[in-house]
C-alpha cells in the first residue's frame, strides 16, 4: 500500500531543507516565504535490514523495498483558512497526504528570517492548527446545514448519526481542538472518514534543531516545547537537523556510518522519521521472497492473510485459498527453507490468519 506524507509548517522552518535531504532531490529552498509554490514529492526507499538480510539468503535478481512518498508542500501563513497566501492550494494538498509531517523551527539564527519575527514553537503550532481547524469547522458546518433538518425531522437513523458526530466534531474545533483529539467510537469513525478532516489526520512533529543541539536535542528548551504539545495530542516527535540531513546525502555509505557514529546515533534523521510514521499510522511489513525476486510490501496492522494478498494482487484476494508463512527471524536462523520445512517452522495458514511483522509469505490462489 503507497504511504503518502506531507511535510508541512510556517515558512522557513527548514522544510524544503529536510526535503531536498530525504529525497536526496534538488528543489529550491531559498530564504524568503512561499519559495516552494507546487508541492514537491519524492519516493524514498524504508531502510529495514530485514530485507538487506533476506537478500543475502536467496540472492534475488530483483529487490524491491517498501517505500515512503515524502510531499513538501507550501508554506502556511496566518488566513490560510480564508485563502490567504497560499491557503487554498496548501490545504487542499494536505488532504490527498495519510500523515502530516509538521516541522517546527527549534533553532536560532539571525541570518534565516522567520515571518513572525521570533522563534516560539508553541505560537507557531497553534498557528497552523488554528488554521486546519478553521477549514475543518466550515466542512463540519457546511455537511451539518444539508444533514439536521432530515436526522430532526424524518428521524433517519443513518442521518442521527451524522448528525450526532458533526456536532461532537463542531463544538470541539469551535473550542480550538483539533479533530484528532476527540475520542470516536468505530461507527462514528466510519462516518467520519467522509469528511476527509484535516486536523483529524494523524501528526509527527519533526523538531528542527541546529547541528550543535542534535546530538543532546532533549537539552533543548524549544524541542521541550514541541514535546509538551505532542504529548498532549498523543502525536510522535522526532528531532531532526535538516542541515545534517543534506550533509549526509553527500557521503558514502560507509562515511555516512562513521559521521552518524561520530554524532553519537545509530540512525540518519530520515530513518526515524519513518520508523515515527509507521507507528503512527500502525504499519507493519510483510516479504515474498524467492531467487526471481525479495519485496517488502506495506500492511496495516490486524489485516488478515487474504487482504495482505490483495495488497500484492487483487485476483490474489479474490481467489485466496491459504498461505505459507514463517517469519523472518525463523530463516535467519536456519539459512534455508528446506532447513525450516524440516525444523517445521513453515506453517499453512487460513483466511482467518492475522499477518504479523516480519512475515514471510507465499500466497496460494485460484480465480
Amino acid at each position: 500500500m503507497a504511504l503518502k506524507a506531507g511535510i508541512v509548517g510556517l515558512p522557513n522552518v527548514g522544510k524544503s531543507t529536510l526535503f531536498n535531504a530525504i529525497t536526496n532531490s534538488h528543489v529550491e529552498a531559498a530564504n524568503y516565504p512561499f519559495a516552494t509554490i507546487d508541492p514537491n514529492s519524492g519516493v524514498v526507499e524504508v531502510n529495514d535490514p530485514r530485507i538487506d538480510k533476506l537478500v543475502s539468503l536467496f540472492h534475488p535478481k530483483k529487490t524491491i523495498k517498501a517505500t515512503v512518498e515524502f510531499t513538501d508542500i507550501a508554506g502556511l501563513v496566518k488566513g490560510a483558512s480564508k485563502g490567504e497566501g497560499l491557503g487554498n492550494q496548501f490545504l487542499s494538498h494536505i488532504r490527498m497526504c495519510d500523515a502530516i509531517c509538521h516541522v517546527v523551527r527549534c533553532f536560532d539564527d539571525n541570518e534565516i528570517i522567520h515571518v513572525e519575527n521570533s522563534i516560539d514553537p508553541t505560537r507557531d503550532i497553534e498557528t497552523i492548527n488554528y488554521e486546519l481547524i478553521m477549514a475543518d469547522l466550515e466542512t463540519v458546518e457546511k455537511r451539518l446545514g444539508k444533514v439536521y433538518t432530515k436526522a430532526h425531522t424524518v428521524k433517519d437513523k443513518e442521518s442521527v448519526a451524522e448528525c450526532e458526530v458533526l456536532t461532537l466534531i463542531k463544538n470541539n474545533l469551535e473550542q480550538g481542538k483539533v479533530a484528532r483529539s476527540i475520542t470516536l467510537t468505530e461507527e462514528q469513525e466510519l462516518i467520519v472518514r467522509n469528511y476527509n478532516l484535516l486536523s483529524i489526520k494523524p501528526v509527527i512533529y519533526v523538531a528542527n534543531v541546529s547541528e550543535d543541539d542534535y546530538a543532546n536535542f532533549e537539552s533543548n528548551a524549544y524541542y521541550q516545547a514541541v514535546k509538551k504539545i505532542a504529548e498532549a495530542e498523543n502525536a510522535e516527535i522526532v528531532a531532526i537537523s535538516a542541515s545534517i540531513e543534506c550533509q549526509l546525502t553527500e557521503l558514502s555509505q560507509e562515511d555516512k556510518a562513521e559521521y552518524l557514529n561520530m554524532l553519537g546515533v545509530e540512525k540518519t534523521g530520515l530513518d526515524h522519521l519513518i520508523n515515527a510514521t509507521y507507528n503512527l499510522l500502525k504499519l507493519k511489513t510483510f516479504f515474498t521472497v524467492g531467487e526471481d525476486e525479495v519485496r517488502a510490501w506495506t500492511f496495516k496492522n490486524g489485516m488478515k492473510a487474504p487482504q495482505c494478498a490483495g495488497i500484492i494482487h487483487t485476483d490474489f484476494e479474490k481467489g485466496f485459498i491459504r498461505a505459507e508463512v514463517y517469519s523472518c527471524e525463523d530463516i535467519f536462523k536456519y539459512k534455508t527453507e528446506k532447513a525450516l520445512k524440516e525444523a517445521g517452522k513453515i506453517r499453512l495458514e487460513g483466511k482467518a490468519y492475522q499477518v504479523q511483522d516480519g512475515d514471510c509469505m507465499l500466497i496460494r490462489f485460484n480465480v
